[in-house]
């Protein structure tokens, strides 16, 4: 007999929600309603979530907790990540690289810098989706600031070269963004074994609800907030 229903496998577009994770977030909706920055008895529960979070993503990247801001998901990641040290470099440098393949949030971004007075270099991949890292690096300038290269591709799955390509960007002094939306939880990422100064994580794509992202950004990188307030 035919199911009447479709059988999902979209799971790197998104994931369902795991259990656990419902089971964790719903105090949250319920009972502990509590804003984190509020003084009171209602605010320490939630204050206490926070960082609890703040420590487990830390720990699951092999970073400091400090070196965690939350997020609404990969694209605000990504979108802080590249525009935030674009506008603190752009004394510097206005020069960006990236690839071919990035995702829309990582490229749209690039562009909307390149018409905003920065150049970008898009660095094409061979037949398998992968970049060469040499090739990256050939594209490093005296004005380079940054180069945003994704760790896993979103439709096939190719692993780049971040490691690589992150050692021959310190050379140059030149800092490293990659969007790890499609690694995290499927292999083992760890920001100092890549090498990178910042890591964009998505919730949705690891049984996490919408809505919620993290940015990996390495103490004392220069990164302009575009968010202000509490």
């Amino acid at each position: 007999m035919i199911s009447p229903l479709p059988v999902y496998l979209d799971y790197n577009g998104t994931t369902p929600h795991d259990p656990a994770v419902l089971a964790a977030v719903r105090p949250f909706l319920d009972a502990e309603f509590g804003n984190p920055s509020s003084s009171h008895w209602y605010g320490i529960a939630p204050k206490q979530a926070v960082n609890r979070a703040r420590r487990q993503v830390a720990d699951l990247l092999g970073c400091q907790p400090a070196e965690i801001v939350f997020t609404s998901g990969g694209t605000e990641s990504n979108n802080h990540a590249i525009g935030g040290v674009a506008r603190a470099l752009e004394h510097r440098g206005r020069h960006i690289v990236t690839t071919a393949v990035e995702h829309p949030a990582v490229l749209e971004v690039c562009r909307d810098l390149a018409g905003r007075g920065f150049d970008l270099t898009v660095v094409p991949v061979d037949g398998t989706g992968r970049v060469d890292a040499a090739r990256v690096a050939a594209a490093f300038r005296p004005d380079t600031i940054l180069v945003s290269v994704m760790h896993a591709n979103n439709e096939v799955g190719t692993l780049q070269p971040v490691k690589e390509i992150a050692v021959l960007a310190r050379q140059k002094g030149i800092l490293v963004h990659t969007d790890a939306a499609q690694s995290l939880g499927k292999i083992p990422v760890n920001v100092d074994d890549l090498g990178v100064d910042l890591l964009s994580v998505a919730g949705h794509k690891i049984y996490a609800p919408k809505g919620i992202g993290a940015l990996y950004i390495r103490a004392d990188t220069p990164i302009v907030r575009f968010c202000h307030g509490a």
